[in-house]
């Protein structure tokens, strides 16, 4: 995502910061109108699991991205959430990683929902212990509680603290932000963009002209990013299956599919449905689902809506399988097509997830 640089490196290389507003305060600092989604812990200690926040953009800079341009974002039309953190690569086993510098606290709300929830992973990042991707655990052969050198612009032995799904395509490693701070990594080099309802095409153009020539901005909703076979919908699925006995998850997989390519067009239809699941907002009104404990049931939420479609064809017998799964689905969209392409889909997935 990003080449090996460090804040030392970064100083030499440009002749000086940007002029279009000053930087924020605290190195990897969180930015936007949303702020921090959670409280912030210090002293080894983490803040519970408030919000879910699912990133649609990664952008990562050229250097520093200034407040005002983390501004500028946050102001971008349907966009709710945004957080700006340090990062650069560091050598580990001897191999270069994409490292971010976080609060846990904070950060933990836009990773995918199995490694949000992971308390024991976010304490061992606020005890400044260092955490990796599944990927990159296996790949650099790591153990949890073992001392690696990690090497940046000093070169700190660190415990690994364990490993999870980041969610984000050429990250590896997260740090806690002191410690990225100790060892050199740039500051808000890398934002993070939440923006419900609008094509994340659309916002990840209008990040990329606002960061100008250099960054490289990424829609995260890309066939190769975001896919039940590659990110956090897959989890969603399969949490919300357990919800109804008896009804398999790549049914709402084939649904998520068929109703907004697993989030990717997520915008209103022609009818008036909305999200991920595409709701009518009046059935949402009935079935809508609180599913990241954040108090409210947001039809343009994934980690809502899936868990909503559970346990919409819950109710119409989808659990029973056979002739009255099919007749919940049709309650889904009243069509015959409509119902014979998601249970196609669905035993394709079946047949490819063994």
């Amino acid at each position: 995502m990003y080449a090996a640089v460090t804040a030392e490196d970064e100083r030499a290389r440009r002749a000086g910061p940007e002029r279009d507003g000053p930087r924020p305060g605290a190195p990897g600092g969180p930015g936007g109108p949303g702020g921090p989604v959670t409280n912030v812990a210090t002293g080894g200690q983490v803040a519970p699991l408030r919000r879910v926040v699912p990133p649609d953009v990664l952008a990562v800079g050229a250097g520093p991205i200034s407040q005002a341009r983390i501004q500028r974002i946050a102001k971008l039309g349907r966009v709710r959430d945004v957080i700006a953190v340090a990062g650069g690569a560091v050598q580990l086993q001897g191999r270069s990683v994409n490292a971010l510098a976080v609060d846990p606290s904070t950060f933990r709300s836009w990773t995918p929902p199995a490694t949000a929830r992971a308390n024991d992973l976010w304490a061992a990042l606020a005890a400044d212990r260092f955490v990796v991707s599944s990927a990159a655990a296996e790949q650099l052969r790591l153990s949890k509680g073992f001392p690696y050198p990690v090497v940046g612009r000093t070169m700190p032995n660190l415990m690994m603290g364990g490993s999870g799904a980041l969610g984000l395509p050429g990250i590896d490693m997260l740090l806690h932000r002191k410690t990225g701070s100790s060892i050199g990594l740039v500051p808000n080099i890398a934002v993070l963009v939440n923006a419900p309802g609008v094509a994340p095409a659309t916002t990840a153009k209008a990040v990329g002209r606002i960061l100008g020539p250099g960054a490289n901005v990424v829609n995260l909703h890309e066939q190769r990013f975001q896919s039940p076979a590659n990110g956090s919908y897959l989890d969603l699925y399969k949490n919300a299956a357990k919800s109804c006995p008896g009804l398999s998850w790549t049914v709402l997989a084939a649904i998520g599919q068929v109703e907004s390519d697993h989030g990717r067009n997520a915008g209103r239809s022609s009818a008036g449905a909305l999200g991920p699941m595409q709701f009518m907002p009046a059935t949402w009104k009935s079935y809508g689902v609180d599913g990241d404990g954040d108090g409210k049931a947001d039809i343009m939420n994934p980690y809502d809506a899936i868990p909503a479609a559970a346990r919409y064809l819950c109710d119409h017998g989808a659990a029973g399988g056979g002739r009255r799964l099919y007749k919940a689905v049709w309650h889904y969209n009243h069509a015959d097509w409509y119902v014979q392409k998601v249970l196609n889909l669905a035993r394709a997935y079946q047949a490819r997830f063994r």
